[in-house]
């Protein structure tokens, strides 16, 4: 069927991009680099669809990272490490494709990095050439500074990820902190000011104390972002998810800034009643008129069950 026959088409980019990003100019790493310097913090969270990357591209997000929780709140998987990379580099395209106007965040899942260099080459290659992302992060410690310099060389951006790894959850058993220690402590900022020599252009620290993010930012010179690590990071990121009240049992930083699962129950029940009551209202369309049919209108035209003119169906309106 055409989108004239009531298939939904490519959904449209709208023309009045929302009054904030549409004022200011595109997104950089250029540019991120350029507010941290200046002490302006700048907002990331995680995405993973067209749809709600331009939504937040209308609130003002700077940048939004396609992860490799999307695992688990897209593919419903209880761990980040089943990510599979083919599907997290389409999600990027359409994040990218949503938002092209903002830094889109590639995350390289479990496995397609850790097992050779040429193949951790190619598969961050991909996220830029197919997934159009403006740069790659990799969970890292200091041993993974050779892969960020040969990826560097490569002309690949990238960003390190350091603290807690959740990639290493088969390691430890769950999800938790690090740096806690002295010694944790210590190795983080080690592993930061290693990645950063490595060529890293950001980097990202998750649950940590607030003293190891300080130092860490006492000891480099680009931007850190951060997940659970204190207010003093130049950008800060949440799980999309948690940020608006979709998940059970959000992380204890995450506080959330809407319900939106409330929102959803109560249009699905709303739905659910309509559908009850016959209530969705009649089609908009009407049979094409055939010689010797009987049956008259226009796609689109003619009057409705109480005689009253039906206008004709434009290509805003919803179609399944």
């Amino acid at each position: 069927m055409s989108e004239a026959d009531g298939v939904r088409g490519a959904e449209p980019v709208p023309s009045d991009m929302s009054s904030q990003a549409s004022e200011r100019s595109r997104v950089t790493l250029s540019s991120l680099a350029k507010m941290a310097r200046a002490g302006q913090p700048f907002a990331c969270l995680t995405c993973y669809d067209a749809t709600t990357a331009r939504h937040l591209a209308r609130a003002g997000l700077h940048v939004l990272l396609v992860g490799d929780t999307a695992a688990e709140m897209v593919l419903g998987f209880g761990r980040t490490i089943d990510m599979d990379l083919d599907v997290l580099i389409a999600l990027t395209a359409g994040v990218k494709r949503g938002a092209p106007d903002l830094v889109v965040m590639g995350d390289m899942p479990f496995m397609s990095y850790q097992a050779g260099e040429d193949e951790a080459i190619k598969n961050a290659g991909r996220f830029l050439t197919e997934g159009h992302a403006d740069i790659v992060k990799l969970e890292a410690d200091a041993s993974f500074g050779p892969l960020v310099a040969k990826m560097t060389r490569a002309g690949i951006p990238v960003c390190g990820h350091i603290g807690a790894r959740p990639q290493r959850v088969a390691m430890t058993g769950s999800y938790g902190s690090a740096g806690r220690t002295r010694g944790e402590a210590d190795a983080i900022v080690a592993d930061a000011v290693a990645l950063v020599e490595a060529g890293c252009v950001q980097l990202l620290i998750e649950a940590v104390p607030e003293a190891v993010t300080e130092a860490v930012l006492e000891a480099i010179s680009i931007p850190l972002i951060g997940i659970g690590a204190g207010p003093a990071c130049h950008g800060q990121v949440l799980v999309w998810q948690d940020l608006v009240g979709l998940t059970d049992r959000p992380p204890t930083f995450a506080a959330p800034a809407a319900d939106l699962a409330r929102a959803y129950q109560e249009a699905g029940r709303a739905w659910v009643v309509r559908v009850a009551n016959r209530a969705v209202g009649p089609s908009p369309y009407t049979a094409k008129p055939e010689p010797g049919s009987g049956i008259a209108g226009a796609v689109g035209g003619g009057r409705s069950a109480g005689g009253q003119e039906r206008p004709v169906a434009s290509r805003s309106e919803p179609r399944v």
